[in-house]
Protein backbone atom coordinates (compact mmCIF):
# COMPACT_ATOMS: atom_id res chain seq x y z
CA UNK A 1 0.00 0.00 0.00
CA UNK A 2 1.19 3.31 -1.20
CA UNK A 3 0.32 6.96 0.49
CA UNK A 4 -0.51 8.22 3.63
CA UNK A 5 -1.77 5.82 6.58
CA UNK A 6 -4.64 8.19 7.23
CA UNK A 7 -6.43 11.33 5.55
CA UNK A 8 -5.12 14.92 6.88
CA UNK A 9 -7.98 15.53 8.81
CA UNK A 10 -7.77 12.60 10.77
CA UNK A 11 -5.99 13.03 13.91
CA UNK A 12 -3.34 10.37 13.60
CA UNK A 13 -1.70 12.14 10.70
CA UNK A 14 -0.69 15.08 12.67
CA UNK A 15 3.04 16.27 13.25
CA UNK A 16 4.23 15.87 17.07
CA UNK A 17 4.60 19.97 16.50
CA UNK A 18 1.13 20.11 15.06
CA UNK A 19 -0.30 18.22 17.98
CA UNK A 20 1.72 20.70 20.13
CA UNK A 21 0.33 23.50 18.89
CA UNK A 22 -2.62 22.13 19.48
CA UNK A 23 -2.02 21.83 23.27
CA UNK A 24 -1.01 25.79 23.57
CA UNK A 25 -4.16 26.86 21.61
CA UNK A 26 -6.41 24.58 23.66
CA UNK A 27 -4.40 26.15 26.87
CA UNK A 28 -5.00 29.50 25.24
CA UNK A 29 -8.75 29.11 24.54
CA UNK A 30 -9.35 28.02 28.38
CA UNK A 31 -7.96 31.42 29.90
CA UNK A 32 -9.82 33.31 27.45
CA UNK A 33 -12.78 32.98 29.60
CA UNK A 34 -11.43 33.86 32.75
CA UNK A 35 -8.97 36.51 31.50
CA UNK A 36 -9.84 38.88 28.87
CA UNK A 37 -6.78 40.59 28.85
CA UNK A 38 -5.22 37.46 27.04
CA UNK A 39 -6.44 38.67 24.06
CA UNK A 40 -3.66 41.20 23.58
CA UNK A 41 -0.93 38.72 23.91
CA UNK A 42 0.70 36.59 20.98
CA UNK A 43 1.46 33.05 21.90
CA UNK A 44 4.39 31.67 20.41
CA UNK A 45 6.21 27.73 19.89
CA UNK A 46 9.64 27.58 19.21
CA UNK A 47 11.68 24.62 19.40
CA UNK A 48 13.89 25.33 22.05
CA UNK A 49 15.68 28.22 24.18
CA UNK A 50 18.08 30.66 22.29
CA UNK A 51 21.18 32.10 25.18
CA UNK A 52 20.67 35.78 24.89
CA UNK A 53 24.52 36.12 24.59
CA UNK A 54 27.91 34.89 25.15
CA UNK A 55 28.14 32.13 27.85
CA UNK A 56 24.25 32.37 28.50
CA UNK A 57 23.74 28.41 28.61
CA UNK A 58 21.80 26.15 30.97
CA UNK A 59 24.27 24.10 32.07
CA UNK A 60 23.99 24.74 35.31
CA UNK A 61 20.33 25.47 35.69
CA UNK A 62 17.65 24.05 34.50
CA UNK A 63 16.12 24.00 30.47
CA UNK A 64 13.52 27.23 30.75
CA UNK A 65 10.09 25.35 29.43
CA UNK A 66 8.54 28.81 28.61
CA UNK A 67 9.14 32.83 28.59
CA UNK A 68 7.13 35.94 28.90
CA UNK A 69 8.14 39.09 26.97
CA UNK A 70 6.91 42.43 27.74
CA UNK A 71 5.09 44.58 25.66
CA UNK A 72 7.39 46.67 23.59
CA UNK A 73 6.78 50.05 21.85
CA UNK A 74 4.52 48.88 19.05
CA UNK A 75 4.84 44.99 19.85
CA UNK A 76 2.11 43.00 22.19
CA UNK A 77 3.32 41.23 25.25
CA UNK A 78 4.52 37.78 23.81
CA UNK A 79 4.27 33.96 25.83
CA UNK A 80 6.73 31.62 24.27
CA UNK A 81 6.53 27.49 24.61
CA UNK A 82 9.60 25.64 24.19
CA UNK A 83 8.33 22.81 22.54
CA UNK A 84 11.58 20.35 22.99
CA UNK A 85 12.04 20.86 27.06
CA UNK A 86 8.03 20.22 27.26
CA UNK A 87 7.68 17.55 25.14
CA UNK A 88 11.37 15.59 27.32
CA UNK A 89 9.87 16.41 30.63
CA UNK A 90 6.44 14.73 29.70
CA UNK A 91 5.73 11.31 29.61
CA UNK A 92 2.58 10.56 27.68
CA UNK A 93 0.16 12.91 25.63
CA UNK A 94 -2.20 13.92 28.62
CA UNK A 95 1.09 15.06 31.04
CA UNK A 96 2.61 17.01 28.27
CA UNK A 97 -0.83 19.03 27.49
CA UNK A 98 -1.21 19.38 31.72
CA UNK A 99 2.53 20.72 31.42
CA UNK A 100 1.64 22.70 28.27
CA UNK A 101 -1.23 24.79 30.04
CA UNK A 102 0.43 25.11 33.37
CA UNK A 103 3.27 26.62 31.43
CA UNK A 104 1.49 29.12 29.47
CA UNK A 105 -0.80 30.36 32.56
CA UNK A 106 3.00 30.80 34.75
CA UNK A 107 4.22 32.82 31.50
CA UNK A 108 0.50 34.62 31.11
CA UNK A 109 0.65 35.90 35.20
CA UNK A 110 4.22 37.08 34.47
CA UNK A 111 3.10 39.02 31.57
CA UNK A 112 -0.16 40.42 33.82
CA UNK A 113 1.43 40.45 36.95
CA UNK A 114 -0.39 38.17 38.55
CA UNK A 115 -0.26 34.87 40.64
CA UNK A 116 -0.82 31.39 38.34
CA UNK A 117 -3.78 31.10 40.23
CA UNK A 118 -5.31 34.14 39.64
CA UNK A 119 -4.85 33.40 36.11
CA UNK A 120 -6.01 29.78 36.64
CA UNK A 121 -7.80 28.92 39.59
CA UNK A 122 -7.59 25.35 39.22
CA UNK A 123 -3.61 25.63 38.70
CA UNK A 124 -1.51 23.18 40.28
CA UNK A 125 -4.00 20.99 41.15
CA UNK A 126 -2.77 18.09 38.41
CA UNK A 127 -6.70 18.54 37.00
Amino acid sequence: MRGPVAPPQVPLSASRAQVFDDFVRDAVERLERHVPQIADIDFVVQEVPRPQGPGDDWQDEAVPLGAAVEARKGRPAQVVVYRRPVEIRAKGRDERALLVHEVVVEQVADVLGLTPEAVDPRYGEGE
